[in-house]
Order: C-alpha cells, then structure tokens, then sequence
C-alpha cells in the first residue's frame, strides 16, 4: 500500500476522534470569545507601553482574560517570561520560604525544572533551605498511599506536572487531577496545589484551576499563545496566591503595578483567541502520527485506544538511528530551517544529549510542528505541535518515506 492510501486508511479509523476533538475546540473557542467580548477588549489594549508601565491597560486586561477563561481568580501574562522553566520558577520562588517543603506526587519533574529545585550552589530552591519531595508514580499514575503518607504541616506546595515531559507515561486528564486535589484535601492540606500545566491547555473542556487547582502555569510558545505570541508565560490562580508570585515577578514592594512592554500585545491576544482551533490540530496530527506507527508496530504513548490529554505523543524506536531520522524528517518538513540537519547536542538544562526538530517561526515554539528527545535506550521521540493537521500529514509523508 502507498503511504496516501495508507495515511487515508489511518484517519478513516480517526473519525470518529477527529469529531470528538472538533467538539471540544468549538466549545473552547466559544469560551474564548465570550471572555475576550464579557472584559470589552478593545483596540487599545494592544497598545504598547514604556518605563514602569503603570496604567498598561493591554498588560492588566491580558492577566484578566487568561484567568477568565481559565477559571481564576486572577493572573498574570508577561512577555517578559522567557520559558515555561521560567514561569514555574518565578511562581515557586513566589510561595515558597526557607524550611517550607515542595512535595511532587507525579514523578520526578521535567528536566530543565529539577536543577531550579534541588540544584546545588546555583541559587535553586534547596539552596535557600527549600526542602524536596517526591512522590513515585505507580504504572503511571498517582500513588494515593504515598500522597497521604508524605503530607505534613511542613508541606506548602503539592506539585503536579500534568504533561509527561521525558517520562514513557500519558498526561493526567483533568478527571485525573480533580480527583488527587480532592485526596490531597482530605488528608488536611489547606495551602497551595500547583500544577504545570505546559502542552495541556485547551485539550479538554476543561482546566486544573476548575477542578481544584490553586495555581496553573504556562508558556505562550506552548498551546496558550496559539502560535502567534513571540514570548511569555503565563501564572493564574487564586488571588493570594498571585499577588505573592507578582512580588516574585518584579519587586516585593512594587508587585503587579509595573510592567511595559513597548512591542505592544496583539499577537497574545490574538494567540489566544487562535488557541483552542491550534492546539485541535496539533491533536489531530499527534492522533495521526499515532495511528500510523501503532499500524508500523511502533509503541507509542498514549496508545491509540485512549483520548489524548495533552498535544504531546511519545513514539518507541530500537535504535537510535531510526530515532535521529524520524526527528531529522520532521525538520525536513519544518517552513524554517528546513534545510538544517539535527544533530544531538549538550542543550542547556538537560542531563543527556537531545536531539531537536524545531523548524519554527517562533523559536523553540513547541505549539509548532516539533520532535525532541535524549538520544538513550529506549530511543523515544517526543512529538508535538502542528499549527495546522495539514502540515502533520505532510510530515508523516516524509517520516513514513524514510521509515518504510
């Protein structure tokens, strides 16, 4: 069979899904709109502003609309965050104090955050006597009698990483986390319940905060900036909890009064009102790709049987050849840089050597079509993004050419 007749075989299988997906999009996208059109944005709210910033009314009315649509109490969206790492470092430092404990119940955190909690002599967490904790996952998914076990008066923040970074598990649904912020409650704890929630936005109908979630945390080059925001992150939650983090974010004395950005805002705006339509189609790519090596006899996560809860899909090779050439495919594919040949290489913040596929018009920008991953047994692909299913077609075109 040809790879158009089988790709065509692969999303008449999808239907099914791809209508599933297309519902969520049209309930998000209406979400979207009714809170951009219940806060009366305006024109003037794409202004850019200068110096301290104060009275930026594009900046504050952002902060507002992100929590809207999310369910907060408050927020805040800055340009000025230069990564999801980044984001979840400015809020962590914002709650945390000398002596308090972060305990994580989903695994051991994403690369690039671990050296931001327990690095040693680089200003991390633990050097300023924030102590660690984690809570092992059991086949992927939450150990209930370790949680309850670990919780004590010492504990601040519970930790939750809702994607699964370089981990072989799936994303935790929002059904997931409701129910462990309900158990973390009944063991008695009454402060703060994170979540990173990086490549899940706009996936399902709904978000951590409304399913008992004190703070969220983002990056706009991921599913919230929709493939239009250049930069940013984004923080939101309950009030309390806000105002500390905005202390972190500027000045303890200045907080959220200050802030410009000369750029001006249109693209976060208009970022997010493209997001729920942009990340259906990075789902749907990731459903395709799927499909496809599940068809090829390729593990991949999560299987196809199951609903995607985030925009990532990890693919299982037996060498690291066939690693490096699926990534290298999709480079190939990429608007930009296409020409480029990946090659592993010591990027900052990793333990091991990655190889990455990043054609983008944003850099690095993972809401565009991307595949990553540490060049190591068992040789897994982490593939997302996609701003639109077309250019996932192509990609697994070009992927299926090589792999076949």
């Amino acid at each position: 069979m040809d790879n158009f007749n089988f790709i065509e075989k692969c999303e008449k299988k999808l239907e099914d899904k791809f209508k599933s997906v297309d519902e969520i999009a049209y309930f998000n996208q209406v979400k979207i709109l009714n809170a951009f059109n219940d806060l009366r944005v305006a024109q003037r709210h794409f202004n850019g502003t200068t110096g301290y910033g104060y009275d930026d009314e594009g900046r504050d009315c952002l902060g507002k609309l992100y929590a809207k649509i999310f369910g907060a109490e408050d927020g805040i969206v800055s340009p000025h965050i230069v990564s999801g790492t980044h984001a979840l470092t400015v809020a962590l430092f914002g709650l945390l104090r000398p002596n308090d404990t972060l305990l994580c119940i989903s695994g051991i955190p994403y690369d690039t955050i671990r050296g931001v909690i327990y690095g040693e002599n680089n200003g991390s967490l633990k050097d300023f006597g924030v102590n660690f904790e984690c809570c092992d996952l059991i086949d992927g998914k939450f150990d209930f009698d370790s949680i309850s076990k670990k919780i004590d008066n010492k504990v601040k923040v519970v930790y939750i990483q809702r994607s699964r970074g370089y981990e072989l598990r799936d994303a935790f649904s929002c059904a997931e986390i409701e129910e462990v912020c309900s158990f973390v409650r009944k063991c008695g704890f009454k402060d703060c319940i994170f979540v990173d929630n990086c490549y899940g936005e706009f996936v399902e109908k709904t978000e951590p905060i409304q399913c008992g979630a004190d703070i969220i945390v983002g990056s706009l080059i991921k599913n919230a900036g929709g493939g239009l925001a250049p930069s940013g992150g984004y923080i939101c939650g309950s009030q309390k909890y806000v105002d500390l983090i905005g202390k972190r974010l500027t000045a303890p004395s200045i907080g959220l009064e200050v802030g410009s950005y000369a750029g001006g805002y249109q693209y976060f705006y208009q970022g997010l009102f493209m997001a729920a339509h942009t990340v259906a189609q990075a789902v749907k790519g990731s459903l395709l790709i799927g499909q496809a090596m599940s068809e090829l006899g390729y593990k991949n996560y999560p299987s196809i049987d199951k609903t995607p809860y985030d925009i990532t899909r990890a693919i299982q090779f037996d060498s690291a050849e066939k690693m490096i050439n699926f990534i290298r495919e999709v480079q190939y594919a990429s608007p930009i840089d296409g020409f480029v040949t990946c090659e592993p290489w010591n990027m900052p913040g990793y333990d091991e050597k990655i190889i990455m596929a990043a054609g983008t018009f944003v850099s690095g920008a993972s809401i565009e079509l991307s595949a990553d991953g540490p060049v190591k047994p068992p040789y897994i692909v982490y593939f997302q993004g996609g701003l639109t299913y077309e250019h996932c077609k192509y990609a697994l075109e070009r992927i299926l050419n090589k792999l076949r």
